[in-house]
């Protein structure tokens, strides 16, 4: 019946699905082949090109799908690559609206004969190319700088991170030939500061060839202030000063600011920051540690628009600065990750009190909160509710099973949960059970329900039996890292999640063959999938487990110290489309058998490590 209906409508039903089933749809017929290309071209995925000869095939063939998203891999200055550039050009140029060559050296020619071919780009990712800025001499040629402006006439967004050799002279070649620019990333650029005589003033010199200096920035700034909307100079080391002198410039008015790790930045810095750029709906002030409580207090107050915030490693905050963040009425997404002052009592009631009138929170980030206990975080998830789709815990020590049943009863739309090394979860916790008797929490004797659900692992039941974490079925991600009191008796039965896509079940020391089957036969849809230093999986289980994951491209086995040569041949046989596997201090596992596991699958990438002699070798191959 699916083979009657029409190209348009299979492309609108497969349209709802994640990319990997898409994929696997795709297998179906013809027609639901050319459906899932049509969906995937809807959708704007982003595909990896490694550039090699081998992809050449495959650069001509995703030209005639005509999309408009590629990231290139391993690109270098050989021979080899420049003619893959000039495929990539030919074939898929015409209709590339994104392109990244991150972390790539192309040579100069190379990247001309690239750009001039892409006549649509929109977004261009740059980051790490220090191969284009060494010699000083990229656009250096107006008859060159003419053909590129015309190419790149309709580009928005340039990502110039992590660039060690650009200088002025480089940077205004290129800011010459995007007229259209709106969002700029300079991130851990090394930006030069020479302040005038006068606090708060910049010194006006020409431009330099041999840096890039903060002048010749706002200079840019000036000149583009009507179009910018976006910048990121995180990592920059960019001083209040320098922050004041951009925020006051005429014209300007940002949507978007990133200053990560700008350590220097003072709040006071921050306060007229928000006095200057009151339109920002995104901001993110993770990693300056010197602000305190009164910048989230200027933030709340002054950015009555703000959407995105982040606040991870501000040390200083407290209590005391959560409690303005109620104000912010249209705030979808936060992180105070690190923030180790904040208890949450305060930040729970900010949370609660915007409840019902305004856009929800999706976004909820306080790993590493070591302050956090039960009764505030219990407050801040009933204040959510349903609309929360992503929640980090990570390393909130204290927390227990309360907060977990709590979870499981209101956020149940949640798509990511990290608890990683929240010790104090039981598995009654996570199976919705009640709390158990004094007797047997402290006693030695197992929790009797626990005693049954543990008699009965190979038949899962899939009715919870209170605010299990059943009740989660839209998760996507879950990481259970390092809480070390959970057992198969509890993971056996809850992991049954058809959408998860990431799972965490490393530093597990009770999980077993046993668990690890039925979570194989429970989330048949891992992609990634860690299970490092769990020293009780043997190849037995890896034998019956392993054939449920035919879509599991990352894989972590470090430290399993049972496994032998024979999960990795289950591995290479069950898992075609693995990508990365870490089998490092698995001393059943020699590099013969890692060499073996390649020849059979050589797409793959195998980290092993053993002690040789007292010394930690670690190979990639």
């Amino acid at each position: 019946m699916a083979e009657s209906l029409p190209l348009e409508m299979i492309t609108y039903i497969l349209s709802f699905l994640p990319l990997s089933d898409q994929k696997e749809a795709s297998l179906v017929s013809r027609a639901w082949y050319y459906a899932a290309q049509n969906a995937l071209r809807e959708t704007n995925v982003r595909y990896n090109i490694p550039v090699s000869s081998a992809s050449l095939s495959a650069i001509k063939s995703l030209g005639l799908r005509a999309i408009s998203c590629v990231s290139l891999t391993n690109l270098d200055d050989s021979p080899a690559s420049h003619h893959v550039l000039q495929s990539v050009a030919y074939h898929l140029g015409p209709h590339l609206e994104s392109l990244c060559l991150g972390g790539g050296s192309p040579t100069e020619a190379s990247f001309i004969t690239l750009i001039l071919g892409c006549p649509a780009l929109r977004t261009l990712d740059l980051s790490g190319c220090n191969s284009l800025f060494t010699s000083g001499n990229l656009l250096a040629q107006p008859e060159t700088v003419q053909c590129v402006r015309k190419a790149l006439s309709g580009l928005r967004d340039l990502n110039l991170a992590g660039l060690r050799d650009l200088t002025d002279l480089s940077f205004n070649h290129l800011s010459s030939c995007v007229p259209s620019l709106e969002r700029l990333s300079l991130a851990y650029c090394h930006l030069t500061f020479e302040m005038g005589p006068t606090r708060g003033s910049v010194s006006s010199q020409i431009s330099s060839p041999s840096r890039l200096s903060f002048r010749n920035l706002l200079q840019f700034v000036k000149e583009r202030a009507s179009r910018l909307r976006a910048l990121d100079l995180s990592g920059t080391g960019l001083p209040p000063e320098a922050l004041h002198a951009l925020g006051q410039v005429a014209g300007l008015h940002l949507e978007e600011l990133s200053l990560h790790s700008c350590r220097d930045l003072s709040t006071e810095a921050v306060v007229r920051l928000c006095h200057q750029q009151p339109g920002l709906n995104s901001l993110d002030l993770s990693g300056c540690s010197e602000l305190t409580d009164g910048a989230l207090l200027a933030v709340s107050r002054g950015l009555p628009h703000l959407r995105h915030l982040s606040l991870g490693k501000l040390q200083r905050l407290t209590d005391a600065g959560c409690i303005a963040l109620g104000s912010l009425q249209e705030l979808r997404s936060l992180d105070m990750a690190e923030c180790c002052l904040v208890s949450g009592k305060e930040l729970a009631q900010a949370l609660g009190s915007g409840c019902g009138a305004t856009p929800p929170l999706t976004s909820l980030r306080l790993a590493y909160c070591s302050s956090l206990k039960d009764a505030s975080v219990m407050s801040m998830i009933t204040a959510l509710g349903p609309s929360l789709k992503v929640l980090d815990l990570s390393s909130c020590v204290a927390l227990t099973n309360q907060t977990m049943q709590a979870i499981c009863t209101h956020l149940t739309h949640l798509s990511v949960l990290r608890l990683a090394w929240c010790k104090e979860l039981q598995d009654w916790g996570l199976l919705g059970l009640e709390e158990p008797s004094e007797e047997y929490a402290l006693g030695s004797q197992q929790h009797p329900e626990l005693e049954r659900q543990a008699s009965d692992l190979e038949e899962p039941s899939s009715k919870p039996q209170g605010p299990s974490l059943l009740m989660l079925q839209a998760l996507q991600e879950l990481d259970l890292t390092a809480c070390s009191k959970l057992t198969d008796a509890s993971l056996a039965k809850v992991l049954q999640f058809p959408q998860l896509r990431y799972l965490s079940l490393s530093l597990l020391p009770a999980f077993t063959d046993m668990g690890l089957i039925a979570v194989a036969r429970g989330c048949p849809s891992l992609e990634r999938l860690a299970l490092s230093h769990c020293g009780h999986l043997s190849d037995e289980g890896w034998a019956q487990a392993a054939r449920s994951w035919p879509r599991l491209q990352h894989l972590n086995l470090s430290s399993c110290s049972q496994l032998t040569e024979q999960t990795l041949d289950t591995i290479g046989q069950a898992c075609k489309q693995l990508r990365v596997l870490d089998v490092a201090m698995c001393p059943g596992i020699n590099m013969a058998a890692v060499r073996h596991f390649q020849a059979q699958l050589p797409q793959v990438t195998c980290v092993q490590s053993r002690f040789v002699g007292g010394a930690d070798l670690a190979l990639t191959l």
